[in-house]
């Protein structure tokens, strides 16, 4: 007893602030919470996401994984636009919207109809967050703001998502991920260096990932969970830019710059002023004889770098000045040899190096396989579907077990459940309301 007293105590205290705010949001008892999100930190928050595409679903994936009842408002002619990017399943629904839609339940309301507008407002008065990643003004137009909601509902928490901010004279510009990048600087940071003007060599290079909106996304989750710790009875509006999002990863670059005028330019595989930490080439692979094959070596500290080399650049700033020559080196011994013998021989002295790896090889890594980093979730009915692996949602809170309850949901697969138990509509009118396209 007094072991599991213990034990509960200190699961408490790690999560205390998260904790605290699901008893900020904790009054809007819901008759649709699932009892298996009882034990994780948001259980009892209602959040009410209004977003769509990725950086306000995104934020919703992460309330809603932590034990928050979601309910997504989706349009009843197509729902999320991300149901049918890039790749497509059986169903004609895109695999990447079952795992970004995952522990949510979708609800298809017209928000362009004054009926499906006011169907909302009942939510929002029933909801401890709004999220919604609308250009600023949208929701003013439908009367969906926060003044108006706050009127039904004085302690809703509204996380907004843009461009550029709710204020500012930037704040009615569409604001999509990739522009915003650019305008943060971000961009122009990443690309190879023409050697000449230590700027560009050709256009900036993407990751191949929408950054921006990943990125703003956790800001909003990060700014949610804050607002709601805060105990107060009235309700604040968390406001997130994603130019402003990516602004917060420039590290140095903007202290750098007001107090000495550096201005830091694109450093292709390496980042500058710390050496070595690069990609090198390897012999390629006998299974992939065609495509080449590197490691990545981070050496930068100065007791690893000795582990690495003999230490004739014993510091970083020394090593800094004798970047080509250091670099040079570590290329001519990687490239001589498969990547195997290279982890090998600096696993051994301790030296950080892995290899740049894709999708396939990190499903059948021991490392993502004996964390469980990488889960197989259930889509469709139980005798009528098919597993869809998705990455875990991050981090791991000791003492709470917290795995995925179901995939992304069918459009408007909850509508009438939580129209029935939440608004206590009936069928009659629930069948009116399709009738006229108000819901789906």
């Amino acid at each position: 007893m007094a072991l599991a007293l213990l034990r509960s105590r200190s699961t408490n205290l790690a999560i205390s602030g998260l904790h605290s705010a699901s008893r900020r949001f904790g009054s809007k008892s819901s008759a649709l919470t699932d009892s298996s999100t009882d034990e994780l930190p948001l259980s009892g928050v209602r959040v009410l996401e209004l977003g769509q595409a990725i950086a306000g679903p995104f934020c919703g994936q992460l309330l809603g994984h932590f034990g928050a009842d979601v309910i997504k408002i989706e349009p009843p002619s197509g729902g999320d636009p991300l149901r049918v990017w890039r790749e497509l399943d059986v169903d004609g629904t895109s695999p990447w919207f079952r795992s970004l839609g995952r522990n949510k339940k979708s609800v298809a309301i017209d928000l362009r109809k004054d009926e499906g507008r006011g169907l909302v407002r009942q939510l929002a008065a029933k909801s401890d967050v709004v999220v919604e990643n609308f250009r600023p003004g949208t929701l003013e137009k439908w009367g969906l703001g926060p003044p108006e909601l706050r009127l039904l509902n004085p302690s809703l928490i509204f996380t907004r998502v843009s461009g550029y901010g709710q204020t500012g004279p930037w704040s009615s510009r569409p604001g999509y991920a990739s522009v915003c990048e650019a305008e943060s600087g971000f961009r122009s940071i990443n690309g190879f260096v023409d050697p000449e003007t230590n700027s560009l060599s050709g256009p900036p290079v993407r990751p191949n990932i929408s950054l921006g909106d990943s990125v703003a996304g956790l800001h909003a989750a990060f700014g949610t969970t804050e607002e709601g710790s805060q105990g107060k009875t009235s309700g604040q509006t968390v406001d997130v830019s994603i130019m402003e999002s990516m602004l917060n990863l420039m590290e140095g670059i903007v202290p750098e710059y007001d107090r000495k005028g550096k201005v830091r330019g694109p450093s292709g595989s390496s980042v500058t002023g710390i050496v070595p930490t690069n990609a090198y080439p390897c012999l390629p692979s006998p299974s992939t004889p065609s495509s080449p094959t590197y490691i990545i070596i981070g050496a930068n500290a100065d007791t690893l770098y000795a582990r690495l080399m003999r230490p004739l650049y014993a510091q970083n700033h020394h090593r800094v000045a004798r970047q080509a020559e250091i670099e040079e080196a570590i290329s001519s011994w990687t490239s001589v040899r498969p990547a195997e013998e290279v982890l090998a021989v600096l696993e051994k002295a301790g030296v950080p190096v892995g290899r740049v790896v894709g999708v396939k090889e990190i499903m059948e890594n021991e490392q993502v396989k004996a964390r469980g980093a990488v889960e197989d979730v259930w889509v469709g009915k139980e005798d009528n579907g098919w597993n869809v692996k998705m990455p875990g949602v991050f981090p791991r809170l000791e003492g709470s077990e917290v795995k995925t309850r179901w995939a992304g949901p069918d459009l408007g697969e909850h509508t009438d459940d939580v129209l029935i138990n939440e608004l206590g509509l009936d069928a009659n009118e629930l069948a009116r309301l399709r009738r006229d396209g108000i819901i789906g």
